[in-house]
Protein backbone atom coordinates (compact mmCIF):
# COMPACT_ATOMS: atom_id res chain seq x y z
CA UNK A 1 0.00 0.00 0.00
CA UNK A 2 1.28 3.84 -0.86
CA UNK A 3 2.77 5.69 2.04
CA UNK A 4 1.41 8.89 0.55
CA UNK A 5 -1.68 9.76 1.75
CA UNK A 6 -3.73 11.99 -0.21
CA UNK A 7 -4.31 15.21 1.54
CA UNK A 8 -7.50 16.58 2.55
CA UNK A 9 -7.30 19.26 -0.56
CA UNK A 10 -7.37 15.99 -2.61
CA UNK A 11 -3.51 17.09 -3.84
CA UNK A 12 -0.64 14.81 -3.22
CA UNK A 13 2.43 15.59 -1.27
CA UNK A 14 4.36 14.56 -4.60
CA UNK A 15 1.88 17.01 -6.79
CA UNK A 16 1.92 19.84 -4.66
CA UNK A 17 5.89 19.54 -4.82
CA UNK A 18 6.19 19.20 -8.88
CA UNK A 19 3.83 22.29 -9.16
CA UNK A 20 5.96 24.05 -7.07
CA UNK A 21 8.97 22.81 -8.85
CA UNK A 22 7.29 24.19 -12.16
CA UNK A 23 6.44 27.29 -10.84
CA UNK A 24 9.89 27.87 -9.47
CA UNK A 25 11.43 27.22 -12.78
CA UNK A 26 9.09 29.43 -14.72
CA UNK A 27 10.70 32.48 -15.81
CA UNK A 28 9.48 35.69 -14.59
CA UNK A 29 8.38 38.55 -16.45
CA UNK A 30 11.67 40.14 -16.26
CA UNK A 31 13.79 37.85 -18.57
CA UNK A 32 10.45 37.10 -20.85
CA UNK A 33 10.51 41.08 -21.49
CA UNK A 34 14.49 40.59 -21.74
CA UNK A 35 14.10 37.52 -23.95
CA UNK A 36 11.43 39.65 -25.93
CA UNK A 37 13.84 42.60 -26.22
CA UNK A 38 16.81 40.65 -27.50
CA UNK A 39 14.53 38.89 -30.19
CA UNK A 40 13.77 42.18 -30.92
CA UNK A 41 17.08 43.78 -31.96
CA UNK A 42 18.34 40.15 -33.59
CA UNK A 43 15.40 40.70 -36.14
CA UNK A 44 16.11 44.16 -36.56
CA UNK A 45 19.79 42.68 -37.47
CA UNK A 46 18.57 39.62 -39.25
CA UNK A 47 15.65 41.58 -41.23
CA UNK A 48 15.28 45.69 -40.82
CA UNK A 49 13.22 45.90 -44.18
CA UNK A 50 10.19 44.30 -42.33
CA UNK A 51 10.01 46.58 -39.66
CA UNK A 52 11.08 50.02 -41.30
CA UNK A 53 10.67 50.98 -45.15
CA UNK A 54 12.62 54.27 -44.29
CA UNK A 55 15.79 54.48 -46.64
CA UNK A 56 18.77 54.99 -43.51
CA UNK A 57 20.95 56.98 -45.82
CA UNK A 58 18.67 59.28 -47.03
CA UNK A 59 16.76 61.84 -45.79
CA UNK A 60 14.06 64.77 -46.66
CA UNK A 61 16.23 68.06 -45.44
CA UNK A 62 12.22 69.81 -45.22
CA UNK A 63 11.68 67.49 -41.83
CA UNK A 64 14.95 68.31 -40.06
CA UNK A 65 14.54 67.76 -36.47
CA UNK A 66 11.12 66.70 -36.59
CA UNK A 67 10.58 64.96 -32.76
CA UNK A 68 9.10 61.37 -32.24
CA UNK A 69 5.69 61.31 -33.82
CA UNK A 70 3.43 58.89 -35.64
CA UNK A 71 5.52 59.12 -38.63
CA UNK A 72 9.06 58.99 -37.64
CA UNK A 73 9.08 57.23 -33.90
CA UNK A 74 12.59 58.18 -32.97
CA UNK A 75 12.67 61.82 -35.31
CA UNK A 76 14.42 62.70 -37.71
CA UNK A 77 17.87 64.28 -37.61
CA UNK A 78 19.70 67.03 -39.24
CA UNK A 79 19.57 66.09 -42.72
CA UNK A 80 15.82 64.47 -42.21
CA UNK A 81 16.61 60.96 -41.90
CA UNK A 82 14.53 59.07 -39.73
CA UNK A 83 16.21 57.96 -36.32
CA UNK A 84 14.22 54.87 -36.15
CA UNK A 85 15.39 53.56 -39.38
CA UNK A 86 18.75 54.13 -38.61
CA UNK A 87 18.86 52.44 -35.12
CA UNK A 88 17.25 49.24 -37.35
CA UNK A 89 20.05 49.31 -39.71
CA UNK A 90 22.70 49.80 -37.48
CA UNK A 91 22.00 47.29 -35.22
CA UNK A 92 22.85 44.46 -38.01
CA UNK A 93 26.59 45.99 -37.19
CA UNK A 94 25.93 46.32 -33.41
CA UNK A 95 24.93 42.46 -32.62
CA UNK A 96 27.10 41.27 -35.48
CA UNK A 97 30.04 43.05 -33.82
CA UNK A 98 29.13 41.65 -30.44
CA UNK A 99 28.63 38.00 -31.71
CA UNK A 100 32.47 38.20 -33.32
CA UNK A 101 33.43 39.26 -29.93
CA UNK A 102 32.43 36.72 -27.51
CA UNK A 103 33.22 34.40 -30.11
CA UNK A 104 36.74 35.28 -29.86
CA UNK A 105 36.58 35.05 -26.23
CA UNK A 106 34.97 32.02 -26.16
CA UNK A 107 36.87 30.17 -28.68
CA UNK A 108 40.57 31.47 -27.77
CA UNK A 109 39.75 31.79 -24.16
CA UNK A 110 38.14 28.97 -23.64
CA UNK A 111 41.10 26.92 -24.86
CA UNK A 112 43.44 28.56 -22.95
CA UNK A 113 41.20 27.50 -20.30
CA UNK A 114 40.35 24.31 -21.39
CA UNK A 115 44.12 22.71 -21.98
CA UNK A 116 45.86 25.07 -19.11
CA UNK A 117 43.04 23.34 -16.49
CA UNK A 118 43.23 19.88 -17.94
CA UNK A 119 46.93 19.63 -18.45
CA UNK A 120 48.63 21.50 -15.80
CA UNK A 121 51.85 21.89 -15.13
CA UNK A 122 54.16 24.14 -17.12
CA UNK A 123 51.01 24.59 -19.62
CA UNK A 124 49.17 25.75 -17.04
CA UNK A 125 51.56 28.09 -15.73
CA UNK A 126 52.66 29.20 -18.92
CA UNK A 127 49.07 30.35 -20.11
CA UNK A 128 47.89 31.52 -16.52
CA UNK A 129 50.79 34.33 -16.81
CA UNK A 130 49.66 35.20 -20.05
CA UNK A 131 45.94 35.40 -18.52
CA UNK A 132 47.31 37.53 -15.52
CA UNK A 133 49.19 39.57 -18.13
CA UNK A 134 45.66 40.42 -20.55
CA UNK A 135 44.01 41.01 -16.75
CA UNK A 136 46.43 43.48 -15.65
CA UNK A 137 45.33 45.56 -18.49
CA UNK A 138 42.23 47.56 -18.05
CA UNK A 139 39.76 45.76 -20.85
CA UNK A 140 38.66 48.70 -22.42
CA UNK A 141 42.32 50.49 -23.02
CA UNK A 142 43.11 46.96 -24.66
CA UNK A 143 40.35 47.48 -26.83
CA UNK A 144 41.43 51.20 -27.89
CA UNK A 145 44.89 49.76 -28.02
CA UNK A 146 44.24 46.54 -30.55
CA UNK A 147 41.67 48.67 -32.24
CA UNK A 148 44.45 51.56 -32.92
CA UNK A 149 46.35 48.97 -34.29
CA UNK A 150 44.46 47.38 -36.63
CA UNK A 151 42.30 50.16 -38.12
CA UNK A 152 39.02 52.36 -37.28
CA UNK A 153 36.59 50.14 -38.30
CA UNK A 154 33.53 48.53 -36.58
CA UNK A 155 34.95 44.67 -37.41
CA UNK A 156 38.36 45.87 -35.64
CA UNK A 157 36.63 47.35 -33.01
CA UNK A 158 34.74 43.84 -32.40
CA UNK A 159 38.10 42.07 -32.59
CA UNK A 160 39.81 44.39 -30.16
CA UNK A 161 36.80 43.33 -27.91
CA UNK A 162 37.04 39.92 -28.59
CA UNK A 163 40.46 40.01 -27.42
CA UNK A 164 39.74 41.97 -23.95
CA UNK A 165 37.64 39.78 -23.62
CA UNK A 166 39.89 36.58 -23.68
CA UNK A 167 41.72 36.66 -20.10
CA UNK A 168 38.04 36.21 -18.39
CA UNK A 169 36.97 33.52 -20.52
CA UNK A 170 40.21 31.47 -19.69
CA UNK A 171 40.16 32.06 -15.76
CA UNK A 172 36.49 31.02 -15.52
CA UNK A 173 36.81 27.53 -17.70
CA UNK A 174 40.51 26.99 -16.23
CA UNK A 175 38.00 26.96 -12.62
CA UNK A 176 35.73 24.91 -14.40
CA UNK A 177 37.63 22.27 -15.75
CA UNK A 178 40.16 21.83 -12.45
CA UNK A 179 36.65 21.81 -10.32
CA UNK A 180 34.98 19.01 -13.17
CA UNK A 181 38.64 17.44 -13.12
CA UNK A 182 38.39 16.16 -9.74
CA UNK A 183 35.03 14.52 -10.56
CA UNK A 184 34.38 10.74 -10.10
CA UNK A 185 33.30 10.01 -13.14
CA UNK A 186 36.06 11.20 -14.96
CA UNK A 187 38.72 9.34 -12.29
CA UNK A 188 36.40 6.41 -13.41
CA UNK A 189 36.98 6.90 -17.17
CA UNK A 190 40.52 6.83 -17.06
CA UNK A 191 41.31 4.05 -14.67
CA UNK A 192 38.73 2.06 -17.71
CA UNK A 193 40.94 3.01 -19.82
CA UNK A 194 40.13 6.32 -22.01
CA UNK A 195 42.55 8.34 -23.04
CA UNK A 196 42.81 11.80 -22.29
CA UNK A 197 41.64 13.18 -25.32
CA UNK A 198 38.12 11.38 -25.12
CA UNK A 199 37.65 12.11 -21.01
CA UNK A 200 38.78 15.83 -22.21
CA UNK A 201 35.95 15.94 -24.86
CA UNK A 202 33.34 13.62 -24.44
CA UNK A 203 33.49 14.49 -20.04
CA UNK A 204 35.33 17.47 -19.07
CA UNK A 205 33.90 19.94 -21.91
CA UNK A 206 30.53 19.52 -21.62
CA UNK A 207 30.47 19.90 -18.22
CA UNK A 208 33.14 22.83 -17.79
CA UNK A 209 30.98 24.95 -20.32
CA UNK A 210 27.90 25.54 -17.95
CA UNK A 211 29.49 28.73 -16.87
CA UNK A 212 31.18 29.52 -19.91
CA UNK A 213 27.27 29.86 -21.45
CA UNK A 214 26.60 31.66 -18.63
CA UNK A 215 29.57 34.27 -19.30
CA UNK A 216 29.16 34.43 -23.12
CA UNK A 217 25.54 35.73 -22.78
CA UNK A 218 26.92 38.73 -20.01
CA UNK A 219 29.95 39.13 -22.44
CA UNK A 220 27.48 39.65 -25.55
CA UNK A 221 25.51 42.71 -24.24
CA UNK A 222 29.03 43.67 -22.58
CA UNK A 223 30.68 43.49 -25.88
CA UNK A 224 27.41 45.57 -27.46
CA UNK A 225 28.56 48.48 -24.65
CA UNK A 226 32.11 48.54 -25.41
CA UNK A 227 31.89 48.46 -29.20
CA UNK A 228 29.47 51.75 -28.60
CA UNK A 229 31.85 53.07 -26.54
CA UNK A 230 34.41 52.68 -28.82
CA UNK A 231 32.10 53.39 -31.72
CA UNK A 232 31.56 56.95 -29.86
CA UNK A 233 34.95 57.46 -29.69
CA UNK A 234 35.26 57.29 -33.54
CA UNK A 235 37.09 54.19 -33.49
CA UNK A 236 34.53 52.73 -35.65
CA UNK A 237 32.93 52.83 -39.08
CA UNK A 238 32.82 56.47 -40.19
CA UNK A 239 29.59 58.46 -41.39
CA UNK A 240 26.88 57.45 -42.67
CA UNK A 241 26.98 54.18 -40.79
CA UNK A 242 24.70 54.07 -38.20
CA UNK A 243 26.19 52.29 -34.89
CA UNK A 244 24.47 53.01 -32.16
CA UNK A 245 27.55 54.49 -30.44
CA UNK A 246 28.17 56.40 -33.66
CA UNK A 247 24.43 57.70 -33.40
CA UNK A 248 24.76 58.74 -29.88
CA UNK A 249 28.26 60.69 -30.92
CA UNK A 250 26.54 62.47 -33.71
CA UNK A 251 23.45 63.26 -31.82
CA UNK A 252 25.53 65.54 -29.24
CA UNK A 253 25.97 67.93 -31.13
CA UNK A 254 22.46 69.15 -31.91
CA UNK A 255 21.23 69.62 -27.68
CA UNK A 256 18.00 71.00 -28.92
CA UNK A 257 17.07 67.35 -30.36
CA UNK A 258 17.90 65.31 -27.09
CA UNK A 259 15.68 62.48 -28.90
CA UNK A 260 19.05 61.91 -31.26
CA UNK A 261 20.91 60.93 -27.82
CA UNK A 262 18.47 58.92 -25.78
CA UNK A 263 16.51 57.11 -28.39
CA UNK A 264 19.76 55.15 -29.46
CA UNK A 265 21.42 54.69 -26.26
CA UNK A 266 17.77 53.69 -24.52
CA UNK A 267 18.24 50.86 -27.08
CA UNK A 268 21.37 50.17 -26.11
CA UNK A 269 20.65 50.33 -22.43
CA UNK A 270 17.67 47.91 -23.16
CA UNK A 271 19.85 45.37 -25.02
CA UNK A 272 22.69 45.71 -22.25
CA UNK A 273 20.56 45.03 -19.89
CA UNK A 274 18.56 42.26 -21.13
CA UNK A 275 21.55 40.43 -21.62
CA UNK A 276 22.60 40.90 -18.22
CA UNK A 277 19.53 39.58 -16.72
CA UNK A 278 19.06 36.73 -18.95
CA UNK A 279 22.64 35.53 -18.06
CA UNK A 280 21.69 36.18 -14.00
CA UNK A 281 18.58 33.81 -14.83
CA UNK A 282 20.72 30.94 -16.09
CA UNK A 283 22.96 31.15 -13.41
CA UNK A 284 20.36 30.70 -11.10
CA UNK A 285 18.78 28.01 -13.00
CA UNK A 286 22.12 25.85 -13.02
Amino acid sequence: MSTIETTSTGWRPSALRQGRDRVRNRPPLSVILAFAMLLLVIGWSVAPGLFTSQDPARGVPAEAFQGPSAAHWFGTDHLGRDEFARVVHGSASSVTSALVAVAIGVVVGGLMGLLGGFLGGWVDATLARLVDVLLAIPSFLLAVVVVSALGFETINAAIATGVSAVAVFARVMRSEVLKTRRAVFVEASLLLGGSRWHVLVRHVLPNASRSVLNLAVLQFGLSILVIAGLAFLGYGDPPPASDWGLLVSAGKDYPLAPWLVYTPALVTIATVLSANRISRWLRKTD
